[in-house]
C-alpha cells in the first residue's frame, strides 16, 4: 500500500460527527484543467453509519435530480493511524483507488492517486467540520502535485431530527 507522503495520521473516531442523515448542497465544476469557473449545482441525501466497532463506516450520497449514487467505504488502519477511503460510483459501478490521511481538530485530509480524463492525478479531499450541524467536503485534483484545482463542493446541513 502505497500511501501519499503528505496523508496526515488520525483517530479512531475522527468520522463519528458525520453520523446520521444529512442534507447536502453539491457544487460541481462542469470542466476541469481549463480555469472554469462554471458549476453545476445540485441537491442531495446523505446517511452515514459506522460498523465494527467505530473502524469502519459506509455512507451512501443520493442525488436524485442527477440520476447517480455513490458510497464512500471508510476503514482505520490502527497500525498506522489513518484512514482510507474509497468511492464507489452508480455510474460506473467499480471501486476508485482508496485516499488516506485522518483529522487534526476540525480539518482533515486525505490524498491519493487515480486517472482524470487518461492522465494520473493525485487527489485531495478536505474534510471540514464548521459545527455540529454544518459540514463541508471538497475534492480537488493536481497533475503536477503542487497546484491543485477543487473540482466538488459538498455542504452538508444535519437533517433535523423529530
Amino acid at each position: 500500500m502505497l500511501i501519499h507522503p503528505a496523508a496526515p495520521v488520525g483517530d479512531v473516531h475522527d468520522f463519528d460527527f458525520l453520523a446520521g442523515t444529512w442534507n447536502v448542497l453539491n457544487r460541481r465544476l462542469k470542466r476541469r484543467w481549463c480555469g472554469s469557473d462554471d458549476w453545476d449545482v445540485f441537491p442531495g441525501t446523505h446517511r452515514f453509519e459506522k460498523h465494527l466497532d467505530g473502524i469502519a463506516n459506509v455512507d451512501e450520497l443520493r442525488c436524485p435530480e442527477r440520476g447517480f449514487s455513490g458510497m464512500s467505504i471508510r476503514a482505520f488502519d490502527r497500525a498506522q493511524h489513518r484512514w482510507a477511503i474509497s468511492w464507489i460510483s452508480s455510474e460506473q459501478g467499480v471501486m476508485f483507488p482508496p485516499v488516506y490521511g485522518g483529522f487534526s481538530g476540525v480539518r482533515g485530509e486525505f490524498y491519493g492517486t487515480d486517472i482524470d480524463e487518461g492522465v494520473p492525478v493525485e487527489v485531495r479531499f478536505v474534510w471540514t467540520r464548521r459545527d455540529p450541524d454544518n459540514v463541508r467536503w471538497e475534492q480537488a485534483f493536481s497533475r503536477d502535485g503542487r497546484t491543485w484545482e477543487t473540482n466538488w463542493i459538498m455542504e452538508f446541513t444535519r437533517e433535523p431530527t423529530s
